[in-house]
This record gives structure tokens, sequence and C-alpha cells, in this order.
């Protein structure tokens, strides 16, 4: 593997609590394909870590809770033909999507006020446009 799986700052997926698994892969293939296990599929138990920060893991598990299963999130890879590259796929996957799941949530907007010529002058023109079209009507016509 290519080192540790930074998910944001100085925290990493520990490879330790990595949980790997292999299958055949789907679809077209020559005579290899059936022989050579290239899917993988990787598990990484998100409610029993301690690799994360509290705070962090509260915020993943919620954020997550629908992809969990027992408190088990998976990633599963298998666009590339060879293991190797479908292993740093799935990492790399699952590295994002914690670093997804754990980014603290956006400031709040703050509520501006609409400066009170600009309402006026957007108003004095719907006023104008509603003049000209009902200029268009054809009732005094013939």
């Amino acid at each position: 593997m290519s080192g540790p799986y930074v998910i944001r700052g100085s925290v990493s997926l520990p490879e330790a609590e990595l949980i790997w698994r292999f299958s055949r892969s789907s679809g077209p293939g020559g005579q290899h394909v059936n022989t050579s296990d290239t899917q993988v599929e990787l598990r990484f138990d998100l409610a029993a870590t301690e690799a994360l920060p509290q705070v962090w893991k509260d915020r993943a598990l919620e954020r997550l809770a629908d992809r969990l299963v027992g408190g088990v999130i998976a990633v599963r890879a298998s666009e590339h033909r060879s293991q190797w590259r479908n292993r740093e796929t799935a990492a790399v996957r699952l590295a994002s999507l914690l670093a997804e799941a754990t980014a603290p949530p956006p400031k709040p907007r703050r509520k501006t006020r609409i400066p009170r010529g600009i309402n006026e002058r957007r108003l004095r023109e719907k006023k104008q446009r509603a003049e000209t079209k009902r200029g268009r009507t054809g009732r005094d016509w013939g």
C-alpha cells in the first residue's frame, strides 16, 4: 500500500483497523478473470475506532447513519483489473468519505438587509413594466 491514508490534518486511517475482503469482479474478461479475486471490499468499524477524535466520530456516525451496518462502513472497488489498484481506490474512497463526513458544519448564513433604495427602485421598475404591459391590451381597438 502507499502509506497512511490521511483523513484530515494529522488523522489517518489506521491500517490495523481496516478489514479487507476480495472476490471476483463481475463483467467481461478473458481466461484470467475467472481465477483472480480483483474486487475489493474495505470495511472500517467506525463505531469502535479510537483513531478519530470523539467529536469527528459522533459527526461521522450521524452523517453516515444510512450507510452503516452495525457501526461498520463498507466501500467497494472493482473498476480496475488489478487487485492492487482496487485496494488503492477503495482506501482513497474511504478516506475521502470519512473526510467529508467529519468536516465541521458550515457557518450559519448571516442575514443581510436589502437597502431601501434598491427595493424602491425594483418596485418602481415593476410598476413601469406593468404599465407597459397594460398598455398592450386590445380592449380599446375597434
